[in-house]
């Protein structure tokens, strides 16, 4: 058992007045522009995840899939980023920003990135990862590269599976001009009339429920051709437009605002509201038209006047638009152009000791010996969490069953574990987090399903959203109740558990029991107010938390003993987290900072960053767990959880820390910072002004260790030394 005092949290108490005021103090060793602005690291981070699809040493369908998420990325970016900034100068409210510029100027920055990041995504699909799909046997062809025989399978493809669902839509005094859905591609089409010849607009959706890609009839196992479905339309447009002449068409996109807002004090029912906020997403208004670099001035002077939108906010491009449809692309079963597959393996502590294929281990009893520490996707999902909550759902002793639920799969075991549990009697609480972005809809289902089969829904605190992953298992042993908690860092998504690297730890800590038992009932009841042992909670205690942790190590270091901070996030934003780490430089501390995203964390200040090591590693599998670790005088203080370094996460989010004591884990959580922080591994250095320079190979040419394919091949290697022995 673990001494409470040692882990307690809440770190000088009595001091709280006096190291409060020393940290929000303004600092003069700290200068002026210490701060990179978010939105254009952000911009960097989408940068490096285009600078895999371009290098030919990535497998050419994973090539395909980095541009696919580079679009969805910049998608979600203007949704919400960019809507975001436009609406708070619109509407004249304050715009946040940490380098000091007027919002404007942040405006045409971004823009400025933006615009570039496009052309050199396009070119990087039309000058690299097209042809290199080619070579492999599959092709995106255009029209003209069509034999005879070949346009007219199209044709009747056309005719049978595509004209009946068209919809073109004229503009004329009768016909107003249409709603533009958000991220729809549509053909814009000027006509003329035979019979009078004026010339009309017409308005054309490419339907976004047939396959993007038209795969060309007469394509073998390893050869194959597809001809985009714009294109296949756009060809037979006079079947569309009977008795009319089709001068010209161009194919546009359009982003709109699709941030939800809701003000959550006035809100009498959080579902009505945001369901009512969902059917306005639709229609935000316009932040970016996408065009072919081909469209006319009479069409386009056209589409900004309806569309209501600035020539900044206009993207001229090479088609085709909307490269998100290389997502179906990357589907294709060819291994030899993918990653070498990776099977998860079930954790060491959870391997039954049958070695039957079916045999199941008993997960409490395994957790009752000690800690578990669990590394997706390298470690399987399925045979830890899943396993845990639907062993917990069928156990006749557990009596109680906790958990929140951020963002869940749309055929979750784990939502069905809890269905099961109440419907066999368990009490069941879930906090759904109804406001998780882009899922709303998803969660929403997910809280009614769950109420119908008797599960307590709770949706967190006003104002504020749960964030943080956690689930506790109450069961009855020897007439004693024990507990037995998981507090991860990733989402309880069995889908995206295989794509995200995330930790999981199980623990039957009596102290950690207690401290999810109070915060499980602070949040289905009211304020989150109290400090905890082994946790720390945002928003109250977060932050306060680790900075005290960093100045702790920046005093060991003045008084001459070993000190380092080291920080593994999606995100370093917050200004007084960054400060704190300056801070810690000056004195001598050590930092190392792996980040997956945005940065505004500087390493060219001398004198002030000098001890500052900023790392960035993308590959097969999104970096998505966060670590904190201390040196704290040659003991070691780990913590695991769900929070990044942004004022979201830290004053807006319920998040929560916890500190990992297990002696291995904490040696195994230290050394994968070892592996990502050496010089001999691939990843992205940030420098001067904020840029990030890629170091793949060394001075000979040869690759650099790749960090996840390492992580493969130890837990591997674990495994078969199991299975040997």
């Amino acid at each position: 058992m673990i001494d409470s005092a040692i882990v307690d949290t809440g770190i000088g108490d009595a001091e709280d007045d006096d190291f409060d005021a020393a940290v929000e103090a303004p600092d003069a060793q700290l200068p002026e522009n210490r701060y990179l602005d978010r939105e254009l690291s952000w911009l960097s981070f989408n940068q490096r995840v285009l600078e895999l699809a371009e290098d030919p040493a990535v497998p050419a369908l994973e090539r395909a899939n980095f541009l696919a998420i580079f679009a969805s990325n910049l998608d979600e970016f203007f949704m919400v980023r960019v809507a975001g900034l436009k609406r708070r100068i619109v509407t004249g409210l304050a715009v946040p920003t940490n380098v000091g510029r007027p919002p404007a100027e942040v405006l045409a920055g971004i823009s400025e990135e933006a615009h570039a990041l496009q052309l050199r995504h396009a070119t990087a699909w039309d000058e690299h990862v097209r042809p290199a799909l080619s070579e492999a046997g599959i092709e995106v062809v255009g029209w003209p590269a069509l034999d005879d025989d070949e346009r007219r399978a199209m044709y009747d493809y056309f005719q049978a599976k595509v004209f009946p669902v068209l919809m073109p839509l004229a503009v004329d005094p009768a016909h107003p001009f249409p709603y533009i859905s958000g991220l729809s591609l549509n053909l814009a089409i000027r006509i003329r009339n035979a019979r009078t010849g004026r010339q009309e607009f017409a308005r054309l959706k490419v339907p976004p429920m047939l396959p993007r890609f038209v795969e060309v009839a007469g394509s073998t196992g390893e050869s194959v051709r597809y001809l985009p479905l714009e294109e296949l339309i756009a060809e037979h447009l006079d079947d569309l437009f009977p008795g009319m002449e089709v001068l010209d068409h161009h194919a546009f996109r359009l982003t709109r605002n699709e941030d939800v807002v809701i003000e959550e004090d006035e809100s009498e029912n959080l579902i009505q509201a945001l369901e009512a906020e969902l059917l306005r997403r639709r229609f935000g208004p316009p932040i970016r038209l996408e065009i072919t670099d081909d469209m006319d001035d009479v069409t386009l002077d056209l589409l900004i006047k309806e569309l209501d939108i600035t020539e900044q906010e206009v993207y001229r491009l090479p088609g085709p638009l909307d490269l998100r449809a290389l997502f179906g692309l990357a589907r294709i079963d060819r291994p030899e152009l993918h990653y070498a597959p990776h099977v998860p393996t079930t954790a060491l502590a959870f391997q039954s000791a049958e070695q039957s294929s079916t045999a199941r281990a008993d997960l409490f009893a395994a957790i009752r010996k000690g800690d578990v520490l669990v590394h997706h996707p390298y470690e399987s999902f399925a045979t830890s969490v899943q396993a845990f909550l639907e062993q917990a759902a069928k156990d006749p002793h557990v009596l109680a069953i906790k958990q929140t639920l951020y963002r869940t799969s749309g055929d979750s075991p784990i939502v069905q574990a809890l269905i099961d549990a109440a419907e066999a009697g368990k009490q069941v609480l879930a906090l759904v987090e109804v406001k998780a972005r882009f899922d709303e809809a998803n969660n929403i289902v997910w809280a009614r399903k769950l109420e119908k089969a008797g599960v307590h829904v709770v949706y967190g605190l006003v104002g504020l959203k749960t964030h943080c992953k956690l689930a506790l298992v109450i069961r009855e042993e020897k007439g004693e109740l024990r507990h037995y908690s998981h507090v991860g860092t990733g989402n309880y998504n069995p889908k995206t558990s295989r794509l995200y690297e995330d930790f999981g730890l199980f623990t039957t800590d009596p102290q950690v029991g207690r401290d999810l038992t109070r915060l499980f009932n602070e949040l289905s009841g009211y304020a989150i107010e109290k400090k905890f042992k082994r946790l720390l909670v945002a928003p109250l205690h977060l932050r306060k938390g680790l900075v005290r942790l960093i100045d702790r190590e920046r005093r060991h270091a003045l008084d001459g003993k070993p000190a380092s901070v080291r920080i593994k996030v999606n995100s370093m934003v917050d200004e007084q987290i960054i400060d704190a780490l300056y801070r810690a430089s000056i004195a001598g501390v050590k930092v190392d900072v792996w980040v997956r995203g945005i940065c505004s964390l500087r390493t060219d200040l001398p004198g002030v960053s000098d001890n500052i090591t900023v790392r960035s590693i993308l590959g097969r599998y999104l970096e998505h767990s966060r670590i904190f670790a201390f040196e704290n005088d040659g003991d070691p203080e780990v913590y695991i959880g769900s929070a990044d370094m942004m004022h979201r996460n830290l004053d807006r989010r319920v998040e929560a820390l916890v500190r990992v004591v297990a002696p291995k884990h904490v040696r195994e959580l230290l050394t994968l910072f070892d592996v990502a922080m050496d010089a001999g591994t691939s990843s992205w250095h940030l420098g001067e002004n904020g840029t990030w320079t890629r170091h793949s190979v060394d001075e000979d040419g040869k690759p650099l260790t790749d960090l996840q394919d390492r992580r493969m091949s130890a837990v591997r290697r674990r495994r078969q030394a199991r299975v040997s022995r």
